[in-house]
């Protein structure tokens, strides 16, 4: 019997594997840059905190969500997203009561229970930031720009940023009445008919073709802005302009969670079809309540890395990736396997990545090692050369072959490396 990895899950492998790690680096350092520390939030949570802070309403809750009861009898759930993980890990720890805003970020595995395709896994790898404490527009055209600027660092040139705000509690139950009246009067099914009492924003992200005609003439929540709401939305718009970032309305654009409220938004990417959302978010003033906390506004995003990984292929963009080794050793008998053996510490001690053959390979077989490693450098000791007290130094990319007195050779390649 063998054994495989569950239907829907993701995994990565040499050398994709590479990729997916280069861009987790390339977020953590733009993350870094602005301010953002990490933090490690639990894999599983309280079920209650995704009804109570994601929406009971949503798919996320009530089809996807991965629950389990425990053997003390409590309800658990493998998080779906990381937003309300976040920030109750903020409040569990008191991290509110410093400075504000309270801005960290983290990454790792999310979890739902969905029909798996490409781009959409039942585990899936999301880069999740938050900063949490303030109502500033400022604070909305950051985050975002955090984003915006990775996407660059990485190569990517066609992912599109969709923006909308979704008003507050002042002016969205107004908005939310006109629409509930003007859905009530669509030819729907009847669980998009109750999802329209509990929930109505929500059927505008429907993406089945039949229900996207019948909205074409939905009442827009752009047009029932509040005056607050509107001057903050164009004020977070006019700030994203003085950064250069491009950005397109998105009357209709609403997400998926029942947390959001004014600014939200969305990154596209157009070579990726269905699944071409790569990465979203919005403002949730309102979540802290919702989970027992106190009023404690915030905003955020989380960022699909397996889309960004397909987005990647899409547009043949490579992103920089950290070389497996440097310097490849190649040792021929047994005293010069031992020798070899203490000289590759020498070298990674000395900061150069550095790996040989292992299993006693005669010299074809341990070169055929060193081009599959990667290195630019071979290092080849034989027993002539031990006697010698010297190495062979072979530049793999122009076949350049010198020899470096054993004493000098880590100063040697630490000057070519570095």
């Amino acid at each position: 019997m063998s054994f495989q990895a569950p239907k829907g899950v993701k995994e990565y492998v040499p050398p994709q594997a590479a990729t997916f790690y280069a861009i987790r680096r390339a977020f953590a350092d733009a993350a870094g840059r602005a301010g953002y520390a990490y933090l490690e939030t639990a894999v599983f949570e309280d079920t209650q905190l995704f009804a109570r802070g994601v929406g009971e309403s949503t798919d996320v809750v009530s089809k996807e969500m991965y629950t389990f009861t425990d053997r003390g009898g409590r309800s658990l759930t493998l998080r779906p997203e990381f937003t309300a993980g976040v920030l109750r890990a903020v409040l569990e720890y008191g991290l509110h009561r410093g400075q504000l805003p309270v801005k960290v970020w983290t990454d790792g595995p999310v979890f739902r229970a969905e029909a798996p395709q490409e781009g959409r896994y039942r585990q899936f790898y999301q880069l999740d930031l938050e900063a949490i404490g303030s109502e500033d527009p400022a604070v909305d055209a950051e985050t975002i720009a955090v984003a915006w600027r990775w996407y660059q660092d990485l190569g990517l040139t066609q992912v599109r940023l969709l923006l909308n705000s979704l008003g507050c509690k002042e002016c969205r139950p107004i908005y939310r009445a006109r629409l509930q009246e003007f859905l009530r009067a669509l030819d729907l099914d009847a669980a998009t008919r109750e999802r329209i009492e509990i929930n109505p924003l929500r059927v505008l992200d429907d993406k089945r073709p039949e229900v996207r005609a019948q909205l074409e003439g939905a009442p827009l929540i752009a047009d029932h802005l509040c005056a607050d709401c509107k001057t903050y939305h164009d004020t977070v718009k006019q700030l994203l302009a003085d950064l250069s970032i491009a950005w397109e309305d998105a009357p209709r654009l609403v997400r998926g969670l029942d947390y959001y409220t004014r600014t939200t938004f969305e990154f596209d990417h157009p070579l990726l079809g269905a699944q071409s959302g790569i990465g979203g978010g919005g403002r949730y003033d309102g979540l802290s309540e919702a989970i027992g906390g106190p009023a404690l506004p915030g905003i955020g995003f989380g960022l699909g890395l397996d889309r960004t990984v397909i987005a990647l292929e899409r547009e043949g963009v490579q992103p920089a990736t950290a070389a497996r080794v440097e310097v490849y050793g190649v040792p021929l008998g047994d005293d010069a396997r031992r020798r070899m053996f203490l000289l590759v510490d020498e070298l990674r001690r000395a900061g150069v990545s550095a790996d040989m053959s292992f299993g006693g390979k005669g010299l074809k077989g341990a070169m055929k090692g060193a081009d599959r490693s990667g290195a630019r450098f071979a290092l080849i000791l034989g027993e002539r050369d031990l006697a010698a007290r010297a190495v062979q130094l072979k530049d793999l990319t122009t076949a350049e072959q010198t020899e470096v007195p054993l004493d000098s050779v880590v100063d040697v390649l630490k000057g070519k490396v570095q």
